[in-house]
């Protein structure tokens, strides 16, 4: 049955550098068109570790020069590696789609999402980004307004908030694209982070988890299925011990037990289990996926990966 659906794509579908990212979004592409040749709408989104993160130390870098070029806010290294990645993956999808004789448009749209102003993430931000700095250049960058934490005696690091996603801002524009036929690829890298000021959107510094942005795009474009991509096949609980057991399927009472219990690693399975699962509760009906690339066609179709369902 023909589905509307949301593709998270997780680090290992984009590389990790340059020419990295270059010869994987094509393999990436293959693996979407497959879905978009079985009848299925898709909407593709992604994260930008890598990417965002080579952005932010090259800022850096300039910064410790003569040219004082400033440290970018990281909404506008985010809304960069919207564009960088955007611009593989977009030609990538439109060579594969040619290449099946399918002339469908492919845009990416850069995304602001909104986030909480007085969101508990900001009262104490927790996620490292950037290269580790002295005592002093620590204490200097602190009076311009940033905050730093040590790291484990290798000095010391800004940091920033991840707050929960309120509302995509461009979500009216993905609805027109995807009404138009066309195959957008949005909320890249969590979507920009913005607080609305009256009618202003300002550019915060924080990340947004992209799984938690996905799933919110998910419910706000009324998809029926929501796949976040990740390394493993399945969902495991008691991952890597002698009672490891895969999941294939996770209802909404069981997912939040285990999230209870402790199962899955905060840096990795947590947000993505978390995500899939408020996607699924928040329309009868609606289902989670969460599989690797190259077995999205096959979960789909029920054959592998977990589904999340309420």
């Amino acid at each position: 049955m023909r589905k509307k659906i949301v593709l998270a794509l997780g680090g290992n579908a984009l590389g990790d550098n340059l020419a990295g990212q270059m010869q994987a979004v094509k393999q990436t592409a293959q693996a979407i068109v497959d879905l978009i040749a079985q009848g299925h709408q898709v909407v593709v989104t992604h994260g930008n570790g890598p990417q965002v993160g080579m952005i932010n130390l090259a800022f850096e870098a300039a910064a410790r020069t003569e040219a004082h070029t400033p440290m970018l806010p990281m909404s506008v290294c985010v809304a960069l590696s919207q564009g960088y990645i955007g611009y593989d993956l977009q030609n990538a999808l439109r060579e594969e789609l040619l290449s099946r004789d399918m002339p469908i448009p492919v845009a990416t749209l850069i995304t602001q999402v909104e986030v909480d102003a007085n969101d508990e993430a900001f009262r104490n931000p927790t996620k490292p980004i950037g290269s580790f700095f002295s005592k002093d250049e620590a204490d200097a960058l602190t009076k311009q307004g940033y905050t730093l934490k040590e790291d484990a005696g290798r000095g010391y690091r800004r940091v920033v908030a991840s707050p929960q996603p309120l509302d995509i801002i461009e979500k009216e524009t993905v609805k027109a694209l995807m009404n138009a036929g066309q195959v957008v690829i949005t909320t890249g890298g969590g979507g920009i982070p913005v607080v609305r000021e009256g009618h202003h959107l300002r550019g915060v510094s924080a990340v947004i988890d992209k799984d938690w942005a996905s799933a919110r795009l998910a419910a706000m474009i009324d998809a029926d299925m929501l796949i976040i991509l990740t390394a493993v096949e399945k969902v495991a609980i008691n991952f890597g011990k002698s009672n490891e057991q895969w999941l294939e399927k996770l209802s909404l009472h069981d997912a939040e037990r285990f999230i209870a219990e402790g199962h899955f690693a905060k840096g990795s399975m947590l947000p993505k289990v978390e995500a899939a699962a408020s996607f699924a509760r928040s329309r009868p009906g609606r289902q989670a996926l969460i599989t690797m690339l190259s077995k999205a066609k096959e979960g789909i179709e029920g054959k592998t990966g977990t589904i999340i369902e309420g």
